[in-house]
């Protein structure tokens, strides 16, 4: 995750700390570089190519939970990333995808409150 991405995403918990209904909501550490062997470790422990960034374990109008992919203005999905969203979409989750702090601030009340 890029610096910028990064500080969106604090963003984002920042304003989810305010709201109680958001207490699930968590980070999922896939990104990010590693040492071959300290990847290798992550790969055996689970961790997956293309899982978004962010999960939001609620269950709303129909969908399992949210989980949504945190990106740079200009950023792009991978192919893994892409694959990913549509398997966790076909097994009932939303997933969105969001370019910054406030569209993801959008995304999360949409789900969770409208």
């Amino acid at each position: 995750m890029n610096h910028q991405e990064s500080q969106e995403q604090q963003a984002l918990f920042e304003w989810a700390a305010y709201h109680p209904e958001l207490e699930l909501m968590h980070h999922i550490p896939n990104g990010g570089k590693r040492n071959p062997r300290e990847a290798a470790r992550l790969k055996r422990e689970g961790v997956k190519a293309g899982i978004p960034d962010i999960f939001l374990p609620v269950p709303r109008r129909g969908w399992h939970g949210l989980y949504i992919e945190m990106k740079a203005p200009d950023g792009r999905l991978s192919k893994a990333q892409k694959d990913m969203h549509q398997k966790l979409s076909e097994q009932g989750y939303a997933v969105a995808v969001c370019h910054g702090c406030d569209e993801a601030v959008e995304t999360v009340k949409k789900y969770m409150f409208k």
